[in-house]
Order: structure tokens, then sequence, then C-alpha cells
């Protein structure tokens, strides 16, 4: 029994040396802590910088205000070029639309006039063929007269009792009668051509004119008329195109007398590059914030730890003074003296760090869960291999 009993002994402390010498061989990280990348806010233009009022280190959201930059010297003699050019354009096509309406109102009142005298000029070529018509009976009336002495004169030539010169007077004025017939006749003609040309709108008369005054000047104004419009609607498009201009010059000016910067990811106040009331130029670095959304976990092994991992290697990730196991995934083996890759990280390293061999993991917990978010700075362990006490890690937590 004693020798049983030594046996087991001896078989307790091997497995004891056994567990303590594995668990501080596994391959463990010398030093970790939680990373995030920076991202660095600049102004867009230059003025003076206000900032908006929160410690360092303070929660932001991607969207919050971070300050206001004001340029009361902001150049708008551009615009202000502009705006005087728009109001002489304005006022050139008003003077143009004030010159066509006073050129239709004159037509409109001379179409009047042309209308009376249209219907005035009918109405007497009316009254001419009513006389004209009156004359054409008349002489009709003369001739059958100056027939029937004809026809009377030949009778009392024939017996004798009147002389030839009676009769040739007589043949004489029947052939005065029958040329007034036909001046007559002539006359009611041409009042009718006349006649049916007014009434479509032509007027024949001695002159080389068809249209009355009225008419001629209504054409004369409507030719105005049409080129102040056609030049109206040309300084329309002047001012059309002026008023574009103007809103982008507007736009332009706005842009550079004011502007106000949101915070582009969510995240952390990290630092303060001016302060409120700072003039500041155009491009100046501001205010430098931490990504929450891009945390990893940065760390430094031994060469012999190093040289076992490879990218997409499983580790899982302890703070201190925590029992919780986080897992994750190496991204990127930097090797040794990486400096350069902590530029745009929050965390610089130690030299102690730099010495070692870097390596970098992704713990999505670290981005997921909401007590974990953020932990920037807050430093642990990371395990690349299972260790023998893993399981009572497990159990217990």
């Amino acid at each position: 029994m004693r020798s049983i009993k030594i046996v087991a002994g001896l078989v307790l402390i091997f497995i004891a040396l056994f567990v303590i010498i594995k668990e501080q061989t596994a391959g463990v990280s010398a030093d970790a802590f939680v990373n995030a990348r920076l991202t660095t806010t600049r102004a867009p233009i230059a003025g003076t910088f206000e900032l908006v009022s929160r410690p360092l280190g303070a929660r932001i959201d991607r969207g919050d205000t971070i300050g206001t930059i004001v340029d009361p010297l902001v150049d708008n003699v551009r615009l202000a070029d502009l705006n005087q050019q728009r109001l002489a354009t304005k006022a050139e096509l008003d003077r143009l639309n004030a010159t066509a309406e006073g050129l239709t109102s004159s037509i409109e009142e001379l179409q009047t006039r042309a209308e009376n005298y249209q219907r005035e000029r009918i109405e007497q070529l009316k009254s001419q063929i009513d006389g004209a018509q009156a004359s054409a009976k008349a002489a009709e009336a003369r001739l059958r007269y100056a027939r029937l002495s004809l026809d009377r004169s030949n009778r009392l030539s024939d017996q004798g009792v009147r002389t030839g010169e009676a009769l040739e007077q007589s043949r004489s004025l029947a052939e005065v009668a029958e040329l007034d017939l036909a001046n007559a006749q002539e006359t009611v003609r041409s009042a009718r051509i006349n006649l049916a040309a007014a009434e479509r709108g032509i007027f024949l008369g001695d002159g080389y004119n068809d249209a009355p005054y009225s008419e001629q000047r209504i054409s004369e104004l409507e030719v105005q008329r049409d080129q102040l419009q056609a030049s109206a609607a040309a300084q329309a498009s002047v001012l059309e195109a002026l008023d574009a201009r103007i809103r982008a010059e507007q736009l332009r000016v706005n842009r550079l007398s004011s502007a106000s910067l949101q915070a582009n990811v969510s995240g952390l106040i990290w630092d303060y590059l001016a302060v409120s009331g700072e003039a500041v130029q155009r491009g100046q670095d501001l205010v430098t914030l931490v990504d929450c959304q891009s945390t990893i976990v940065t760390l430094s092994v031994t060469e012999r730890v190093y040289n076992g991992i490879t990218l997409g290697s499983s580790a899982q990730f302890r703070m201190n003074g925590s029992d919780q196991l986080l897992s994750g995934v190496v991204t990127r083996v930097a090797g040794s003296g990486a400096s350069t890759v902590y530029e745009n990280l929050a965390i610089a390293p130690s030299e102690r760090h730099l010495e070692r061999f870097d390596v970098t993991l992704d713990v999505p917990a670290l981005r997921q869960e909401p007590e974990l978010f953020c932990l920037i700075g807050r430093t642990g362990r990371v395990f690349f291999e299972d260790r023998p006490l893993d399981w009572l890690r497990r159990v217990w937590n």
C-alpha cells in the first residue's frame, strides 16, 4: 500500500508539473491591448473655429456636430457682379416688354380704325353701285327715247317731211345714248368689283396701295413688335442663365462663408488640435477621432510563437481583471520593429513591444457587445494554443 501511495503521489506531482509547464509554455502573447484606427477632421474652409464643448474621450456618433467655421470675409465680389448684371438684364427685359405692350395697344387701336374704315368703305361702294345702277336706268330710258326719235325721223324723212340734217341728228343722239348706257353699265360693274374686293379686305383705288393707311401702319408695327418680342425672348434666356450662375455662386459663397463639421465615425474624441476662437486655414487638422468600428487587438509575441502563427489562425483574448475569453482571428503579422503600422492607430506600442514580433487580432465581440464596445487601451493577453486547464475555466465561467 505504501508503494501504491508513493506511485500515486509521484503521478500527481508529474501531472501538476506537466500542467504548470504546459500552462506557462503554451503560445501566449507577452502583452496585448485594445486598439483602433484614428480619423482626423480637417477644416473645409478658412475662418474662425467654434468647437462644441466635449471632454476628451467623450463618446460621439456619426453625424454629430463637432464644431463650426465662420468666415465673415469671404470673397463675394463675383456674386455682386452677377447680381448687377441681372439687374441690368431685367431692366432691359422690362423695357422691351413694355414697348411691345405699347405697340400691341397701338395695333389694337389701328385695327379698330381699319375695321371701321372697311365697314364705311363697303357702305360707300354699295351707295356708288346704287347710284351707278340708277344712272344706267336713266341711260336706258334716254336710249329708248333716242331710238323712238330716230324711228320717227326715219318715217318723216321717207315721207319728205323732215330734212336729212334732222335725221342725222336723231341718229347721233341715239348713238350717244347707247354709249351713255354702256358707260353706266361699266360704272356699275366697276363698283361691284370694288365692293367684292373691299369685302375681302382689298381696297381698289387710284393709288398704288391695296390697303388703307391703318392696315399699312399695323403691318409696320407688327414687324416692330415681333422684333421686340424676339429681343425680349433673348434677354429672358440671358436672365435665366444669370439666375443659374447666381444660384451656383451663392452656393459657393455659402460653402465658403460657413461650414458645420460632423463626425464621420462613431467613436471617441481623441484629441483637439484647435480651440474655439482660433483662426484656422483650409485643410488644417482640427479634431482627431477614434473609429470604434475598427477596434482590433494589437500584441507582441516571441519568435517561437510568431513562427507558429499564420493569417487566419484562431486565438483567444482575455482582458486583465476578467475571466472572459473572447474569440479572435489573426489578421496581420507585422514582425519585429513594426512601428509604422501604428502611425494611424490610437495606442502606440512600447519600445519593448517593438523588440518582439507584432501581431494583429480581430475580435468581433469588441465591436458587437455593448459592454465591450470601444474599450480602447484595455490590456490583456492572447492565447494561441489550448491549455490544460481551459476545461476548468469554461466550467467556472
